[in-house]
């Protein structure tokens, strides 16, 4: 039977494809937005649970800390991303003098990265003068092979905007049950627990399911690092009760 494979291997598929490139993915972005947000949010549930205080106030606080969280998650990432660009920048504009002021130089480290590869003698010098023949290739293979870093990378406004927007989506999640009249007392935060459980395993199992790998236990995974910080949260809420003195109303 012939293996299913990910892409074609046609040469022109090929040529199609490196031409193309591999564009921007942000699902690194969504995963890490959906997950804090989520865990972010479980956390101030279970520590108002573990101080025995109302369900209200789990909800105010929770809503407070997801706007405020998302937003910071948001412009941090942008700044991440936007850092990149700027380095990848920097690196360009260095490179382009270096090969205008110092091009020999600039040859030869082209040749010792691939003596490096293994090319040697005449192959190896049809490779660096293909290559230092076109200034932009030139430039290009020293910042991809000299600093290895990608030629382009994610937008930055789009990586934050990512961010932020699945950090709200998937945050709000476990303060939802908190919106249902007919629960009440400890039922909110059992209702909350529920949903969050539910929102990481799935958060975890679409990972796997994206990168191929084994899709229940990266779901199980993801479950057991969010329950992880809201039994601590928990924890930290009950520990510090005795200190609320008369807020403690259930």
């Amino acid at each position: 039977m012939k293996a299913s494979l990910e892409h074609s291997h046609d040469k022109e598929d090929i040529r199609k494809r490196l031409r193309d490139g591999h564009g921007s993915s942000y699902l690194r972005d969504a995963i890490l937005g959906g997950i804090d947000g989520c865990v972010t949010t479980i956390a101030v549930v279970a520590s108002v649970a573990g101080a025995g205080l109302p369900g209200m106030i789990a909800f105010v606080l929770g809503v407070a800390s997801l706007v405020a969280d998302a937003l910071s998650m948001g412009v941090s990432n942008y700044q991440a991303v936007k850092s990149d660009e700027e380095a990848r920048e920097r690196l360009r504009r260095q490179e382009e003098k270096h090969v205008d002021i110092v091009p020999d130089g600039e040859r030869e480290e082209i040749r010792e990265i691939f003596r490096a590869k293994g090319f040697s003698s005449d192959a190896l010098e049809t490779i660096v003068e293909t290559i230092c023949a076109d200034r932009k290739l030139w430039v290009d293979t020293m910042i991809k092979e000299e600093y290895g870093l990608a030629l382009d990378g994610p937008t930055a406004w789009k990586a934050g905007c990512a961010t932020f927007s699945v950090f709200m989506g998937v945050g709000a999640l476990p303060l939802l049950p908190f919106l249902v009249p007919y629960l009440s007392g400890a039922e909110y935060f059992v209702a909350s627990g529920v949903v969050t459980a539910l929102a990481l395993f799935g958060i975890g199992w679409i990972k796997g399911w994206v990168l191929d790998t084994r899709r229940f236990q990266a779901g199980l995974e993801t479950l057991l690092m969010g329950g992880g910080a809201a039994a601590v949260a928990f924890l930290f809420g009950f520990f510090l009760e005795p200190m609320l003195g008369d807020l403690r109303l259930g």
